[in-house]
């Protein structure tokens, strides 16, 4: 079974991307394992085609898109309402929520933050307190969802548990690390302690993994109005509302490869074999979910 292409934060395509026996995508990157070791091979084994991802934060997979630098066939965000903003209508129809996720704490036991999240003796928000600078990494939230997420997430723990300051004090303390794909690299080394991610990424990486309560792990949505309380502002004065993690996708317009993006789009909406919980991610009672109206012959 062949593997799809893999390395580092940018994965460059091979071979002809118009290819019929492949499918490119530009994907969020807390999903690069998921593509490389569970999706791509299953969808190769089922349909003979390829998957050739690159993997960046959402916000930059947008960017990309918008501005042409990348051309994939298929595009998939780790917040579904970026992707509708930015290239619905534009660049695409529709598209496709096909999974969600929880936001938590990954770490390394044999640091010192690390053991002591283990022992469970103590809760994570006061010891992150406790920390280095630098000891705990997020994403960089100007980049992609995850790091806005514990912006967030940083804040609602504060009014959740009555810690005045908190958020400022943590967000001082924390590593902004450019690259989704490597915001855990440090913490499997154990040159930093942990790191604020998905818990499929932490199960990608064999670390352990506390998820943040649910009144901030963005993960049950029934408390999507709770999460729209918290917001991130980036540089260029645009504001984000928190939201319940949804994964989509989508197929561009301009795709080389439409038939079979659509066909990849149609494997994730159906997980076939459950190859998405074995990548850690959950599928809910109300997905798969169609946004718009779907091309002829996509079924889910």
């Amino acid at each position: 079974m062949l593997k799809s292409i893999t390395g580092g934060a940018a994965v460059g395509l091979a071979g002809c991307l118009g290819s019929e026996s492949s499918v490119s995508v530009l994907s969020a990157g807390s999903l690069a394992a998921t593509f490389e070791d569970h999706v791509g091979p299953a969808f190769k084994s089922e349909t003979e085609i390829t998957v050739q991802g690159e993997y960046f934060g959402s916000n930059a997979v947008m960017r990309m898109v918008e501005d042409g630098t990348k051309h994939p066939d298929v595009v998939v965000s780790a917040d579904a309402t970026l992707l509708r903003d930015r290239l619905v209508g534009t660049q695409t129809d529709w598209d496709v929520e096909f999974a969600t996720n929880v936001l938590g704490i990954g770490y390394n036991a044999d640091t010192a933050f690390g053991s002591r999240m283990a022992a469970g003796e103590e809760d994570w928000y006061d010891l992150i307190r406790e920390t280095e600078q630098g000891d705990v990494a997020i994403s960089n939230p100007e980049q992609d969802p995850l790091g806005y997420r514990a912006w967030q997430a940083f804040g609602l723990a504060e009014r959740e548990h009555g810690i005045e300051g908190f958020r400022s004090e943590v967000w001082d303390l924390v590593e902004q690390v450019a690259e989704e794909p490597q915001v855990l690299g440090g913490v499997e080394g154990g040159s930093r302690a942990g790191a604020v991610v998905y818990g499929n990424m932490a199960r990608d990486h064999d670390i352990p993994f506390e998820p943040f309560p649910a009144a901030y792990n963005f993960a049950d949505p029934s408390l999507a109005d709770h999460y729209a309380t918290a917001e991130y502002t980036f540089e260029d004065g645009t504001t984000v509302e928190g939201r319940p993690i949804l994964y989509n996708a989508t197929v561009l317009d301009r795709a080389d490869a439409p038939e079979n993006g659509r066909r990849l789009v149609e494997f994730l909406a159906n997980n076939p074999d459950d190859v998405l919980g074995e990548a850690g991610l959950a599928t809910a009672d109300s997905l798969p979910r169609a946004h718009g109206t779907l091309p002829d012959g996509l079924t889910i």
